[in-house]
């Protein structure tokens, strides 16, 4: 039933980032080069809906498929870690035109150059983990 579940899940955002032209490399570049609202727009409703998701998950208790609590710990801000953090994530996004979520939806459109996207994120993630404990934090 869990996988149903992240099956369909899944199946329903790709048709959102498809329908939305958010998986577009063109729309994610006129948003680099502030050309076009259309992106604001889509990450604006994100930022909005994940608020409001936040201040509900807050005040009643949500659980996992699991049956345990939904909670959080807030991070302690790191303004250089953070501005580090964000600058390389939007320079990967600028240069390959690609942010993680849609990577699969172009996947799942035919677009099989963005399993080289999915590797390269995933190589990016091994090696955060193999040397984190290096890293200032």
């Amino acid at each position: 039933m869990r996988v149903i579940s992240f099956f369909l899940v899944g199946t329903v955002f790709g048709i959102i980032a498809t329908k939305s032209e958010l998986i577009s490399w063109f729309r994610i570049h006129e948003m680099f080069r502030f050309e076009s609202i259309h992106m604001y727009g889509i990450i604006g409703t994100a930022v909005i809906l994940g608020a409001i998701l936040m201040f509900i998950s807050k005040k009643l208790p949500i659980k996992t498929l699991d049956g345990e609590i939904v909670s959080y710990t807030p991070m302690k801000m790191n303004v250089t870690r953070h501005l580090l953090a964000g600058s390389i994530f939007g320079l990967g996004w600028a240069i390959t035109g690609c942010c993680p979520g849609p990577m699969f939806a172009l996947v799942g459109n035919g677009y099989l150059f963005a399993l080289v996207l999915i590797l390269g994120a995933a190589l990016g993630t091994f090696t955060y983990g193999a040397v984190k404990d290096k890293l200032p934090h």
